[in-house]
């Protein structure tokens, strides 16, 4: 049976792989791992987080709106849904004429383009400086300045020329903006002007009616393919009016306005060669089958993931096995079904990178050794990642690290400039390396966050920000399970585990809080409620430009003393806090709204 915590943790195993340009699963097959977190707990935080991605060493830059991620339909029914939203919304403030434009989903790696500064794509609300994309070769499609698009490369040359180099056209563009050493075929495609970034504005588009697109949305997306010469996962369908746009806003994790549109994707039969098995940070040994090359959706297929040992040993999958391949939205396939089955089955005994026996925990085969290096080495680069506030640390280096035998936090947080140069690393890296911790521990970061880097069993990023809500961070040290199953939506197997994960950690984290990290404390549910300020239980919109502070740091202080962070105007908006240049429009919804109009200096005068 699925629990609402393994869904979690396997949906930010697959983002993390595919945010490094090496996805796990079909974009089809993540999104209905999506649909079963929905359907088992709607108001969980996971649902509201955009997808994060990192790139070591560089620059953080806040997006002035957040890039969010973008709500999918993969049926007609769905499509219908979104249009009926629409159409009801705009009944709401008298729009008459709804205007759809559809252009193409590319698959690439996201960013935007301001003219002076390029950023990517980050956790949404910050990305990373990555303007040396464009001294490297990358072509701005259109020229600078254009906003938000994607890099890719192009697809027709690709496949030409890199489909058997290359598992994803993505994979390459992200070693490209991600590495200072460009391979051969790296340099070739920026040569030849092959590798892009596409502003969405420059992408050529279909616009209609909401009927048009429900039933011409086929004929669309065939002709915009056709148009497109890029990697593709779908089509996006959004409204053209501006006051609409506006009226609809977004949730935490997707615009209203907007919607995806996709399809199952392609598929193809081959037969298995090997099967090759990884060892990931909780132990689970994952087999990956290694297949005849079959060409899929446009590139060569030899890998093939299986999910689970428990899957290889029920349906018999072993070399010679015949299987079909699904490959949606142009990502790494999956197995969907086997076709014959085999008797040379590789059902490993021990762990393939420690030798330690293999334990059986339902369908996983796990590697329970404290010393496996692979588990140490995820577990750390887990910490790093997580906690997102100390650059360097990747893979590579944490490598070298546990090889040399600092093979924990406490041994890596006390090491110093010296340490890494004896260590075989140069100078410049080994001063970056030190100044990192330095950064770590003074750098503010949420305590939720400093809490889910440990990687506990069944405790993300939602459900420590969610149990940090009932318990302070000092007091989880002598936690019982009976105080974590008193929390709604923690149950008791899930309880348990992480009870037995914070005792299991207990001197490591001991430790990490004795260093100083500059903790964000989670305000306490109880304390919210009985805030008395004149915001508490209010909703409040920050709009303009702010002189005493950005937006966002506004929006952090409200939510502390109580109150309810919206990013646009509705109907239940309960003040509009106003900096500078703001529009109209905005100003005659919240009057339309009822809702109270101040100004920056009046918001801080009723604060204080």
């Amino acid at each position: 049976m699925k629990t609402t915590e393994n869904i979690v943790k396997k949906l930010e195993d697959y983002n993390e792989a595919y945010r490094s340009g090496k996805p796990l699963v079909s974009d089809s097959d993540y999104d209905q791992l999506v649909e079963e977190l929905r359907s088992l707990s709607p108001g969980h935080p996971f649902l509201q987080a955009v997808e994060p991605e990192d790139f070591e060493g560089r620059k953080e830059i806040r997006h002035p709106l957040p890039m969010l991620s973008t709500e999918k339909a993969y049926t007609k029914e769905a499509l219908e849904r979104y249009i009926n939203r629409v159409n009801k919304e705009a009944g709401e403030i008298g729009v008459k004429k709804i205007v759809f434009k559809v252009t193409a989903k590319l698959d690439g790696l996201a960013g935007r383009d301001d003219g002076k500064i390029f950023s990517s794509r980050g956790n949404g609300e910050v990305g990373y400086e990555i303007s040396s994309a464009f001294k490297k070769g990358v072509v701005p499609v259109g020229g600078r300045g254009l906003g938000l698009g994607e890099i890719v490369i192009v697809k027709s040359y690709f496949n030409t020329y890199l489909s058997d180099e290359f598992e994803h056209p993505r994979n390459m563009v992200v070693g490209i903006i991600s590495s200072d050493i460009l391979n051969e075929h790296a340099k070739a495609a920026l040569k030849a002007n092959m590798v892009v970034f596409v502003p969405y504005v420059t992408l050529p588009h279909w616009a209609g009616t909401g009927q048009e697109l429900l039933t011409e949305i086929d004929e669309i997306t065939e002709d915009l393919k056709l148009k497109t010469d890029y990697p593709l996962d779908g089509m996006v369908a959004e409204v053209m009016d501006v006051e609409l746009k506006n009226h609809m806003g977004a949730t935490a994790h997707h615009y209203r306005w907007q919607i995806a549109i996709k399809s199952k994707g392609e598929t193809a039969q081959s037969i298995v060669e090997d099967i090759k098995w990884q060892v990931g940070r909780t132990g689970n040994i994952t087999p990956v089958l290694e297949i005849q090359p079959v060409s899929l959706s446009g590139a060569t297929i030899r890998r093939v993931t299986a999910h689970h040992a428990g899957m290889v040993q029920k349906q018999n999958i072993g070399i010679g096995s015949e299987i079909e391949v699904i490959r949606s939205g142009e990502v790494i396939p999956k197995l969907e079904k086997v076709i014959s089955t085999s008797d040379r089955l590789i059902i490993p005994e021990i762990c393939p990178v420690c030798g330690k026996d293999l334990e059986w925990s339902n369908d996983f085969l796990k590697c329970v050794s404290n010393e496996c290096t692979a588990q140490i080495e995820q577990g750390l680069s887990h910490w790093f990642k997580v906690l997102g506030n100390a650059d360097w640390f990747g893979i590579k280096t944490i490598k070298k690290l546990v090889e040399k035998e600092y093979d924990t936090l406490e041994k890596i947080y006390a090491m110093k400039e010296k340490d890494f140069i004896d260590m075989g690393f140069g100078p410049v890296q080994s001063k970056n390396l030190a100044s990192a911790i330095v950064t770590s521990v003074n750098k503010p970061v949420e305590d939720w966050r400093f809490l889910a880097a440990f990687g506990i069993s069944d405790l993300g990023k939602g459900d420590s920000r969610k149990l940090l809500s009932h318990i302070k961070l000092k007091d989880l040290i002598e936690i019982r399970m009976e105080d974590i199953e008193k929390i709604r939506g923690f149950g008791a197997i899930t309880s348990r585990a992480i009870a037995n994960g914070v005792k299991k950690i207990k001197g490591t984290l001991l430790h990490m809080l004795s260093l100083g990290f500059n903790l964000e404390r989670t305000s306490l549910v109880k304390e919210l409620a009985d805030f008395a300020g004149p915001f508490a239980g209010r909703s409040i919109v920050f709009t303009g430009k702010m002189e005493k502070g950005s937006r966002e740091e506004m929006q952090i202080q409200a939510r502390k003393r109580g109150a309810i962070v919206q990013t646009s105007v509705t109907g239940k908006t309960d003040y509009l806090v106003c900096g500078q240049k703001v529009g109209q429009k905005k100003i005659d919804k919240a009057k339309k709204s009822k809702a109270r109009i101040i100004t920056e200096s009046e918001y801080f005068e009723m604060i204080e």
